[in-house]
């Protein structure tokens, strides 16, 4: 399939229902209203392509957009292309897929996470710190704990909510994973209130730092 019928696809799944309530979250104009689920399908179908996931890219439409960071080979991209990406994305949406199906998989993602968590571009800075939320889980080793906390403390009341939200994300990673730092992790999000009164679904946890790592740590007792 050429870039220009896959958009013809897209278009055609595409509601005002979908759309509208995506505008409404600020994903911006440029966008068909695809289901998330229905992009995966395409993606699904289509395979790993590279030079198709590019072209997509490109168009600047978002569903396109979110279809191509599943189409994407991670190593085929240069560090400096996938710096351009990551800061020319506009809504957490796509920034949560272009970080967690290519970032995270990208061979210098620890490189680029360290020049990041110093950036003062939002984008840049938001997956800087989801690249740490990630190394705290799953790879601590070498990550100093107590700065990362002093970071949080000073920085995360002034932050845009773009940022603010991977932030949190590493705050609460901590303070789930290692009880020395727990009291201070929840002290923090006591003080902070990011996300206190953040609407949640029956049944999900809130995103509020001491209420998520309460919940997380209990679940592990």
């Amino acid at each position: 399939m050429t870039p220009d019928e896959i958009l013809d696809q897209l278009k055609a799944l595409g509601t005002a229902k979908v759309r509208d309530l995506s505008v409404r979250h600020g994903a911006g104009e440029n966008q068909y209203g695809v289901k998330l689920g229905e992009i995966r399908a395409i993606a699904k179908r289509i395979g790993v392509n590279s030079e198709l996931a590019a072209a997509l890219w490109k168009s600047g439409n978002l569903d396109a957009m979110l279809l191509a960071t599943l189409l994407f080979r991670p190593k085929e991209i240069g560090p400096v292309e996938l710096e351009s990406m990551v800061q020319a994305v506009t809504c957490s949406q796509l920034a949560d897929w272009l970080t967690g199906y290519v970032v995270k998989l990208h061979p210098a993602k620890e490189l680029l996470r360290q020049k990041w968590m110093i950036s003062n571009e939002i984008m840049l800075s938001r997956a800087g710190w989801s690249l740490t939320a990630e190394r705290i889980e799953k790879d601590p080793k070498g990550l100093d704990l107590g700065a990362l906390l002093d970071r949080i403390s000073k920085e995360m009341p002034d932050v845009p909510v773009l940022v603010q939200w991977t932030m949190n994300y590493c705050l609460a990673e901590i303070g789930i994973h290692f009880a020395e730092h727990r009291a201070r992790a929840i002290s923090i999000g006591e003080t902070v209130g990011a996300f206190r009164d953040y609407p949640t679904p029956k049944g999900c946890t809130s995103p509020f730092a001491p209420i998520w790592i309460a919940e997380m740590v209990r679940r592990q007792q």
